[in-house]
Formats: structure tokens, sequence, C-alpha cells
């Protein structure tokens, strides 16, 4: 017997067509927990970013410790600490503290991404902005923000491709999403490496369409530019 034929008789491969059109609803709560945490997470990224720009120590100094704790930890720590510990005092669900927990941690990621693009507007423009008579505010907020998010987009596109796979690590505290799909099907027929094989061309389908948005948005902003 050869080992391609032993594969075949190993794994049932009919699964993967027959069974593909039940994990759309866990595909659709993948991206639900994607959105969610990207959106948290640009909140928190461009007012963390601000506040690490910043002169005065009261918001340097807690903006650093933030990102600090948030990249030197797992994610997987992090959740478990939004869903065990503070559900102990709140009532989240499990959406919820999900989209919490990987809203925090993408917040730390795209600070520094917020970060660098207004570091690297060219001085020269907000001492233009001043001289026009602009507060620093109006200048942050007219001149050098419209022009950091267009150079912050290629980066934000990884960030929100890392996103959609740190969103499987929902599935340890039962979010009904792909992983959590193809480990209870799984589970149930013992035919684990058929829907997991599932869940992976969903994650392709969903990383691969939000990298074509993303690659779209660049080449628009590119154009507005000439």
């Amino acid at each position: 017997m050869s080992k391609i034929e032993r594969v075949l008789e190993v794994y049932d491969f009919s699964i993967i067509f027959n069974q593909f059109h039940i994990f759309i609803p866990a595909a659709i709560e993948t991206l639900k927990i994607t959105i969610a945490s990207i959106l948290i997470g640009l909140i928190i990224g461009l007012f963390v970013s601000l506040a690490r720009l910043s002169k005065y120590k009261l918001l340097y100094y807690p903006a650093s410790l933030y990102i600090t704790v948030i990249r030197g930890t797992p994610i997987l720590l992090q959740l478990f600490i939004v869903y065990f510990g503070i559900t102990s005092i709140v009532t989240l669900n499990a959406f919820v503290s999900a989209a919490i927990a990987f809203g925090t941690h993408n917040g730390a990621y795209i600070a520094e991404i917020f970060r660098g693009a207004i570091m690297s507007i060219d001085i020269g423009q907000k001492e233009a902005a001043r001289s026009l008579g602009m507060t620093k505010i109006q200048a942050m907020k007219r001149i050098i923000l419209p022009q950091a998010f267009k150079r912050a987009v290629p980066p934000l596109g990884n960030q929100l491709i890392i996103a959609t796979k740190d969103s499987s690590l929902a599935s340890t505290i039962a979010v009904r999403e792909l992983m959590l799909k193809a480990r209870q099907m799984g589970s149930s027929t013992y035919n684990f490496f058929e829907y997991l094989i599932i869940a992976a061309v969903y994650y392709l389908i969903i990383t691969s369409i939000l990298g074509f948005v993303v690659h779209r948005v660049e080449k628009k902003l590119a154009v507005s530019d000439r």
C-alpha cells in the first residue's frame, strides 16, 4: 500500500467538502472578535501613543508601563486574567472578555505603530503649522495625524492579520469561533484532522480578504498623495 493510499484510508476528506458550510457561523464569530479587538486596540493605541510622546511624566510613564507589561506577557495569560479575574468582579460574557483582552493586547502594539508613524513626520511641518497660528493640538489633529495614519496603514494591516490568528485563543474560554468548532466536531467524531483543515481554510480565506482590503486602502492612499 502506497503512502497516498494509506492517507486516504486513515482520513475521510469528504468531510471537508460536506461539512464545510457548518463552520460559517464560527467564521463570522471569529471575524466579529477580530474587528472588535482591533477597534478597541485603535482607540487605546492612539491615546497611548500620544501619551508616550508627551513631555508630561504623568502621561508618559503609565503609557510606557502599559506597553511594557502587555508586550512582555503572553496574550493567553492576559485573556485568562480578564476572563477569570475581572469577571469575578464584573459580569462579562466570554465574547466581551475576549474582545477586551485582545483589544488591550492589540492596543500596545498599535500604540507603537502610531508612535513610529508620528515620529516619522518631518518636524518642519509641525513648526510650519505653529507658525500659521495653530495650537499643538490643532497641528497634531490637522497636519500630523492624517499623514501618520497613512504611513501606519501597512503595519496596521499586519496587526489585523495577527489579530485574526490570535482570535483562535478565544476557544480556551468557550467562545464559539473556528477553533472551538473544530475541536468540538473532532471530539464528537474523532476526525480531528479533517475539521482542523476546515478551520485552517476559513482562516486563510479571512486573512486573504482582510489582506486584500488593506492592500486596496494602501493603494488608494498612495494615489491621493500624488
